[in-house]
């Protein structure tokens, strides 16, 4: 249930039913649109958002569903069951090229069964009737206008009516040539009056040519005769054209009359076609507002994880400007959310959020939200935003609010979501203020779910005492007087009436007198919540800093971790290699000792023999020498400033480069075949000689000949986000200018055209491409896009 009746216009629901409305293919859709209600069934909202969110899944994928042609069937249907009644050849033609499009989605969607299982309930058990199909194209052209070969009989009518005429004309130019030739005719040439051909006579001459006077000019000086000789021949064609009308009226009328059976199957395609036009304009608007499907629960509870007002979000995006999102939670601890804050800090754009984003879901609409969101389901959705007042009723404004409340309290319950704009106000705040706790404190005992905005300090401080009630406030920049459009949920938010009347420039002895008048508790509390607010802000971004830096340790223990476990690893693995190898060089030489004193024992230690087995034992322990590794070359860079044509080396990194240019603290460097520019304290000077041994140890042509061989000029982008796809075309694109490839193939696919509209806009931005065409029809057409560099 709603309330007040306007409660969808004022949390502008109307104007998102609107913006679908402007998709809708047809007038069904868009009744279907102004039909839309906002439903409380788990099941029935539950299938309403995975038909939209699949449908937003076909049109983001650049699925080939193509939809454009939508009819009123119903209207035809309904015709058709009258017996005697047909169907003339344009409404013919529209019920054709309507079940085209009917069984052209059947077939998609049969192609991909069970993939999207929501979409294919809407035409469940519906059969294909392609006998309908049939029937009318024995009748009609492609064009829609009956065939000459309609039937025998229309057939030889059309022709008869072909030879006639031709007869006509033969006769007509004889007569006519004639009279010109004796100047009976005046300017001009046959015409045609009253449907039939005429010719053109002087007034005094009318009595030389025998025939009927069909018209005459304004001057009267020239008559239209339709001559005597063709007279009958132009009755035989009028009476030829009769029957080819009467024929076509019966074929017509027997068209009708074998389509008439399948009537209730065409109201079944009707009934589909609308409901595909429907759910394919709340996917486009989903699109749109870059909405995606939350988490449905039954429970009435929400959590709205960046959340945007889609109108909002739309009137940004037109100024390219950005929405800051919203983060809240309701639930069981937290029921009613009480917001404070300054003025123009985004209150009540966060209450009306929360209600129309509710709206919209509770009406099958998918909603700008992160994926993570969960969304529950209210019985009772109540709204108090803006001046009711109204003359005819005798109700002033706050007589109005106060209707409204007495109607909440009435009404309310666990499931019911209560939205008040500015709650108390349009009376004495001294009386307002109390009379706004006593209904808050009723509306909570009866644990309702709510989004209040407020100013009051009573409300302030009761919601911080009571259990259910949750303070919240809109942060607000101290320094630049500025807000932040941020809702934090904890503690409630000052006005900062007074700094905001300063900031503006509000003289100097009106803001002191304003600060006398108001009390030194009432000031004490403001400057204590300005303060809370700027320690908390402080707090925040100290916390923001914090986390930031804990992950950073978090990765690089982590990654010290693997590097270990790794070294940990390697070190077992290198020590028990060297150990076998160790044990096998000590059995060799075991062996090869007792070789040698056994052969000195058998030549009887003979010197030269003895020399020569010494040597050989000397030469295998050379071999198993360990050598001294020599340490690296340490590069010293150079204290001396850099200067164009010096060599620089990065730091902790061996990769070295000449300056070409220095522009203040940056220098443009040739790094092999590649120019950077890079900030100078990036970089540290070195000598030619150590540049020279840099180059020669670290040479880039291997590593730029193996990236040109591996790379591939043709790049798949189909199945992915818009998002997505045009990072993958930017790095795509840096490579192939780096490594210098005249042009490259991008395939995203057709569809509706939307991936390929973007990279095309994309590729407008560099500078470097020349051209870009589409593929050849028969090898893809617009839906691959060849890419050309200058």
């Amino acid at each position: 249930m709603l309330y007040p009746e306007n409660c969808l216009e004022r949390l502008g629901f109307s104007e998102v039913k609107q913006l679908i409305y402007k998709h809708c293919l047809s007038p069904m859709g868009q009744q279907m649109v102004e039909k839309m209600q906002v439903m409380v069934k788990y099941d029935q909202i539950n299938k309403f958002l995975r038909q939209t969110h699949e449908f937003k899944s076909i049109l983001e994928n650049q699925e080939p569903l193509q939809i454009s042609t939508f009819f009123d069937i119903k209207s035809l249907a309904e015709k058709i069951r009258v017996e005697g009644t047909y169907l003339v050849e344009d409404e013919l033609h529209q019920m054709y090229a309507s079940l085209q499009t009917v069984f052209s989605v059947l077939r998609y969607f049969d192609e991909r069964k069970e993939v999207y299982p929501n979409l294919e309930a809407l035409f469940e058990h519906m059969p294909v009737e392609k006998g309908i199909l049939k029937k009318i194209e024995t009748v009609l052209d492609p064009k829609g206008k009956i065939k000459p070969n309609a039937s025998p009989e229309l057939q030889s009518i059309i022709g008869d009516i072909a030879k006639t005429e031709q007869d006509v004309r033969k006769r007509m130019d004889s007569i006519y040539k004639q009279a010109v030739g004796n100047n009976w005719v005046a300017d001009g040439s046959l015409t045609i009056r009253d449907g039939r051909m005429c010719i053109p006579v002087l007034a005094e001459n009318k009595r030389k040519l025998r025939g009927f006077i069909h018209d005459e000019s304004a001057s009267g000086q020239t008559v239209y005769i339709e001559p005597e000789e063709v007279f009958t021949l132009n009755n035989k064609l009028r009476d030829l054209e009769f029957d080819k009308r009467r024929e076509i009226i019966r074929i017509l009328i027997a068209l009708t009359t074998d389509l008439r059976p399948y009537t209730p199957l065409l109201l079944s395609y009707h009934g589909f076609l609308t409901k595909l036009d429907f759910v394919r304009a709340k996917a486009l608007f989903a699109i749109e507002v870059e909405a995606d499907m939350p988490v449905l629960i039954k429970e009435a509870k929400t959590k709205l994880i960046n959340a945007r007002h889609p109108l909002l979000y739309l009137s940004f995006k037109a100024d390219k400007k950005t929405v800051v999102p919203l983060n809240i939670h309701i639930n069981e601890g937290m029921r009613i959310i009480l917001v404070s804050g300054p003025n123009a800090g985004g209150k009540s754009v966060c209450m009306k959020t929360v209600g129309l984003l509710q709206l919209m879901v509770q009406s099958g609409l998918l909603i700008p939200v992160h994926e993570s969101s969960e969304v529950g389901i209210f019985d009772n959705i109540f709204a108090d935003i803006g001046d009711d007042q109204s003359i005819e009723s005798d109700l002033s404004t706050y007589s109005a609010h106060l209707t409204k409340m007495r109607y909440f309290v009435a009404h309310a319950s666990p499931k019911s979501l209560v939205l008040i704009d500015e709650f108390g106000t349009g009376t004495d705040p001294q009386f307002g203020g109390p009379m706004a706790e006593a209904v808050l404190e009723v509306l909570n005992n009866k644990k309702v779910r709510g989004v209040i905005t407020t100013h009051y300090s009573n409300l302030k401080l009761f919601a911080g005492n009571t259990e259910g009630l949750e303070n919240a406030s809109m942060l607000f920049d101290n320094d630049k007087m500025k807000p932040l459009y941020v809702l934090e949920i904890g503690k409630p938010g000052s006005s900062y009436a007074f700094e905001i009347a300063q900031n503006i420039g509000l003289q100097k002895e009106v803001l002191e007198l304003a600060r006398a008048k108001t009390g030194t508790n009432q000031n004490r509390i403001d400057s204590l919540l300005v303060d809370l607010e700027r320690e908390k802000k402080q707090i925040y971004d100290t916390k923001l800093h914090l986390s930031n830096q804990q992950n950073k340790v978090k990765n690089l223990v982590t990654e010290n971790e693997k590097l270990r476990e790794f070294l940990d690893e390697n070190r077992r693995v290198l020590i028990k290699e060297a150990k076998l190898e160790a044990q096998a060089i000590i059995k060799n030489a075991n062996k090869l000792v007792e070789n040698t004193i056994a052969e000195i024992k058998d030549k009887q230690a003979d010197k030269e023999v003895t020399k020569q087995l010494r040597q050989n034992l000397q030469k295998v322990m050379v071999q198993h020498q360990v050598k001294e590794e020599k340490k690296p070359e340490v590069v010293m860079p150079l204290n001396t400033p850099i200067e164009v044509g010096d060599w620089v080396q990065l730091h902790n990194s061996e990769t070295t480069g000449q300056v070409l240019e220095i522009n203040r603290d940056n220098l443009v460097v040739a790094l092999g075949d590649l120019r950077s520019v890079l900030k100078k304290n990036r970089v540290y000077k070195i000598s030619n000689k150590q540049a020279k041994k840099a180059a020669q140890s670290n040479s880039y042509t291997g590593s730029i000949s193996e990236a040109i061989s591996s790379f591939n000029a043709e790049l798949d982008l189909r199945g992915m986000r818009g998002d997505d796809a045009l990072h993958e075309v930017e790095k795509y694109l840096d490579k192939s200018i780096m490594m210098g490839f005249p042009f490259i193939k991008l395939i995203h696919g057709k569809g509706d055209g939307i991936l390929r509209k973007l990279i095309r806009e994309y590729l407008k931005k560099y500078s470097q491409v020349n051209r870009v065409e589409d593929e050849h029809a028969d090898r893809g057409g617009d839906g691959i896009t060849y890419v050309y560099f200058n």
